[in-house]
């Protein structure tokens, strides 16, 4: 057993113990490594969950918690939830492929997936670029989205896509 990885093998990143709160921001350790295009992003593979435990992804962040970000179009205001980013390969669905279920409107470039059984908003393809996605900052394992405010917003309601 190595104290850095739970019972599972995740990587504890931000907590002692699966039931503890999320580490205060200022606490944070998101392990950067440079990738060979300069810009850096987290190393640790984190579990994402919806709320019964259905649907389970493995991905690998783009870029550290704090970075995290909402949108004010549409759909995302109603939603609320900060995103943050993972490239395309970065994402690996562990368990539950059969039970995301897929809404998308507008231009249907943005792909918001869903756990069908408890319906909390897992990820989705971004439209700014679709190579990446957004996943759920609040379906993170032991990360609560209150710790990293204030969380900046995007602009959704000027897409450019819109233009």
């Amino acid at each position: 057993d190595r104290a850095d990885l739970d019972a599972a093998g995740w990587p504890r990143v931000l907590g002692p113990d699966r039931g503890a709160s999320a580490t205060p921001r200022s606490a944070v350790q998101d392990h950067p490594v440079e990738r060979s295009d300069g810009a850096s992003q987290v190393s640790v593979p984190v579990k994402i969950t919806c709320h019964c435990g259905a649907v389970e992804l493995k991905v690998r962040l783009a870029e550290p918690l704090q970075d995290a970000r909402r949108c004010d179009c549409s759909f995302c205001k109603r939603r609320g939830t900060p995103a943050v980013t993972v490239k395309m390969d970065d994402l690996q669905i562990v368990t539950g492929a059969e039970n995301l279920t897929l809404y998308s409107f507008g231009t249907h470039t943005a792909k918001h997936h869903f756990c069908k059984i408890c319906g909390i908003y897992t990820h989705h393809q971004r439209r700014s670029d679709p190579n990446e996605f957004g996943v759920n900052m609040g379906a993170i394992d032991a990360v609560n989205p209150v710790d990293y405010e204030p969380i900046g917003w995007n602009d959704g309601v000027n897409h450019p896509s819109d233009q």
